[in-house]
């Protein structure tokens, strides 16, 4: 596997360099992280199965997802997609969500600085609760715009 390179490409790179300086977090850590996080998803006995029939190929969705918590953590803007459709199709509800989060708090615990998994977590816990009402509202409206309240 291939180690990236501490140096991230950000839209954002004055804003992208202080998160980074303040967090301890560049893209290797992200990728450690997030290589690390779907590792545990995948063995985990709930999630593993729903990931399993819809992922053949790990190496995109990996790369992706350090894409995007590059753009939710560092503000690089290198993540450019629409997570509610992705995850309509799921069959995922609040014990999903609650178990996705138990594994990636420990893993951003074991994987990152302090300052850095806190930073993740937090964001993590906003964008599940944010992705769980809005694919609960999707569901129960199709086609109507998600509500995040």
């Amino acid at each position: 596997m291939d180690t990236p390179q501490t140096k991230i490409s950000s839209a954002r790179p004055e804003v992208t360099a202080a998160l980074m300086a303040e967090t301890g977090l560049d893209e290797a850590v992200l990728h450690r992280l997030v290589h690390r996080f779907y590792g545990k998803v995948r063995a985990d006995a709930q999630l593993g199965p729903i990931f399993a029939t819809r992922i053949a190929d790990w190496s995109p969705h990996l790369d992706r997802m350090v894409g995007f918590w590059s753009s939710v953590a560092l503000m690089t803007g290198r993540y450019h997609g629409r997570p509610v459709p992705a995850h309509l199709a799921l069959p995922i509800g609040p014990a999903e969500f609650a178990q996705w989060l138990a594994l990636f708090r420990e893993t951003a615990t074991e994987v990152c600085p302090p300052a850095g998994a806190t930073l993740l977590i937090d964001r993590a816990e906003r964008i599940a609760r944010s992705l769980h009402m809005a694919v609960d509202s999707a569901r129960a409206e199709p086609g109507a715009p998600p509500s995040l309240a």
